[in-house]
This record gives structure tokens, sequence and C-alpha cells, in this order.
């Protein structure tokens, strides 16, 4: 990140390992972005950016609402946003807009990595807030 010594971040959300790797795809969209020819400066480039800032602005959102229900919320927006993702960079792909190599290694490396970082990231807010949750009176809580 460079802003922060590790841990010592005010805010929090950027210290997650999640938080970080978004980060870092976001950082590559905006680079495959400024590839894509004129025509779709406007369009799928502006879209792609959008959805790259959404990425990282939803977890950093979540994080922020202190409750295990609206983080994980959020980080579900989250996931989202990387799968609109990944299906531009089907477009590209399909369009040619940069080497196959590098978009492939973008959706297959960098794509699953952040899939797999934000799906456990969610099961483990969704297990801390579970563990917390008390019982309601007349319901059965779900044995573990």
């Amino acid at each position: 990140m460079g802003r922060y010594q590790a841990g010592s971040s005010p805010f929090g959300f950027e210290d997650l390992e999640v938080y970080k790797a978004a980060s870092a795809f976001r950082r590559r969209i905006y680079k495959l972005a400024k590839l894509l020819p004129k025509e779709e400066q406007y369009g799928l480039a502006q879209q792609m950016r959008r959805a790259a800032v959404s990425l990282t602005n939803n977890i950093a959102e979540g994080y922020g609402r202190h409750h295990w229900q609206e983080n994980t919320q959020f980080c579900r927006h989250s996931r989202g946003s990387l799968m609109e993702l990944i299906d531009d960079i089907n477009v590209c792909l399909d369009e040619k807009y940069a080497q196959v190599e590098r978009l492939e290694e973008l959706k297959r490396e960098d794509g699953v990595k952040l899939l797999k970082l934000l799906n456990g990231y969610i099961a483990q807010r969704q297990r801390a807030g579970e563990e917390s949750t008390p019982a309601v009176p007349g319901t059965r809580r779900k044995e573990t």
C-alpha cells in the first residue's frame, strides 16, 4: 500500500488481504482500460473503471458498517463487481483489445485469487457473526 506500515492503517480495511488484492486488481483493470481503443473510452473503459472502483469501495464501506451482516452484504456487492469485470475481460478477449496471455492471466490467476479471498472473507465474517449472535427465543440455532 505504501502509505502505512502493515497493520497501521487508521481505517482498518486497508490492512485486509482481500482489500489489498482487490486494490491490485483495480490497478490492473485501470491499465487495461487505458489500452482500449478510442471508441471504447466512453463505453467499455468507463464501465470497467466504475466496476473496479466499486470492487474496493464496497469492501471499505462494508468494513465501516461494523455489523457482520452488512459487511458481508457489501462484500457480495464487491463480488458482483468482480464478476462484471471478468465479463469485461471476456469482451476484451473477444474483441482482441489486448494480448490474450495477459487477459487470461488477469482472469484466471488474479481474478480467481481475488474471488477465493472474497469468498473466504465473507465466510469468515459470517462464521464470526453467527457465533456472536444470541439465539432468538423460539428458534433453533444452527449446529456446527
